[in-house]
């Protein structure tokens, strides 16, 4: 039991919006409680403004694959910062959220130090790149995992792992009548869009301008098409309307994607945990990814394990929704698969109750309530 009348200090590290998202939300949880916790870290706002004392603020900062070597020394430099700090304060437990490039380095720091550490967000080892488990065989104490296969697949292979549900639920009324009662009215010609280009830079570089031309050459067919675009946040908004194509119109939604894809009859997504979300909503997809075709010849079609590229297709094991993961050139196969399955209604309704009956499956527990009953077990 954590003894009351102590204060702990736990340090907690993400990399990305969505790792600020979810520790944001842990603290919260922690802070429910009798305990006395002090959190320090590296993250951002939601972080900040949930009560975490930062020492850097590394959201804006998350790049990915290829694109992340501009950002090497930085993140070099902040790992020395971290270590530094590690070593001069007592630290009772180090939280490391997704982002495992980075994480994995100060695990690595916090392990050199003896202190425990927990790991929110598995690394996708399962997909990719499975020899890094002795990683964290070495450097993780506990795996809080969000996806539920995933508990039995790192047990077996010595890391000591338990499912918490999913973050990206919780909060969220997700409801079985959704899907009948979001296409009752529905004509193609009046088709609510939703685009949803991702938070990371590397996202934005790749996706944004291909779903603004996917959305022209929809609306181009429909003219009364309204498109909403899903933003993380202001910052972001601003970035998107810079590179605004000549003569796109679109609405912003900012921090809101489930809400989103709710007021949506289809959405445009690219890959990753916004999916769910959209999932959750009821509301049918196309999913997006763009990589380098020469690194994807030569590496990422050889690592890659999984029959399926996109998490909901990959939690229900065949194709609920079209991936186009990596597409290198073309978005004319894109917009004619979305152009067909908007010619049918029925098809829509069917996934659209998949999508919802996927995330209600995830959403039974709260994830960060989850993770703060195994950070309070660890700090006995």
């Amino acid at each position: 039991m954590v003894e009351k009348g102590r204060k702990y200090r736990v340090f907690l590290s993400a990399a990305e919006p969505s790792g600020d998202a979810h520790c944001a939300a842990l603290i919260r949880a922690i802070k429910h409680s009798d305990y006395d916790i002090e959190f320090i870290g590296v993250g951002g706002p939601q972080m900040a403004a949930a009560g975490c004392e930062l020492l850097e603020s590394t959201v804006n900062r998350a790049v990915m694959i290829y694109n992340a070597f501009s950002e090497v020394l930085y993140f070099y430099k902040l790992i020395k910062r971290i270590t530094y700090y590690l070593i001069i304060n007592e630290v009772d437990l180090v939280i490391l959220c997704d982002s495992p490039a980075f994480n994995f380095h100060v695990a690595k720091a916090a392990k050199k130090r003896n202190i425990k550490t927990l790991f929110y967000v598995a690394p996708q080892l399962w997909a990719w790149a499975a020899w890094r488990i002795k990683k964290l065989q070495k450097w993780c104490d506990k795996l809080c995992c969000i996806l539920p296969f995933e508990e039995k697949w790192f047990s077996e292979r010595g890391v000591d792992a338990c499912y918490v549900g999913n973050p990206l639920l919780e909060g969220l009324t997700i409801s079985s009548s959704r899907p009948k009662n979001k296409y009752k009215g529905f004509e193609r010609k009046f088709l609510k869009l939703a685009l949803m280009p991702g938070s990371r830079p590397a996202e934005i570089k790749t996706l944004w301008v291909p779903m603004q031309k996917i959305a022209i050459s929809l609306r181009r067919r429909c003219p009364e098409t309204t498109i909403t675009v899903a933003t993380v946040d202001a910052r972001m908004k601003e970035i998107l309307r810079s590179l605004q194509l000549l003569g796109f119109r679109c609405n912003y939604s900012i921090g809101s994607v489930f809400e989103t894809a709710s007021r949506a009859d289809f959405s445009v997504t690219a890959s990753g945990s916004a999916t769910l979300q959209v999932a959750a909503a009821g509301c049918p997809m196309v999913v997006m990814y763009q990589s380098s075709r020469l690194l994807w010849h030569l590496m990422g079609r050889w690592l890659v394990k999984t029959k399926y590229l996109s998490l909901v297709n990959i939690l229900a094991n065949k194709e609920v929704v079209p991936e186009f993961m990596p597409y290198f050139s073309s978005l004319e196969p894109i917009a004619e698969k979305i152009e067909s399955m908007l010619q049918d209604k029925g098809r829509l309704v069917e996934v659209s109750a998949e999508l919802v009956g996927l995330a209600k499956s995830l959403g039974k527990k709260k994830a960060s309530d989850q993770v703060a009953q195994t950070a309070f077990a660890m700090l006995e």
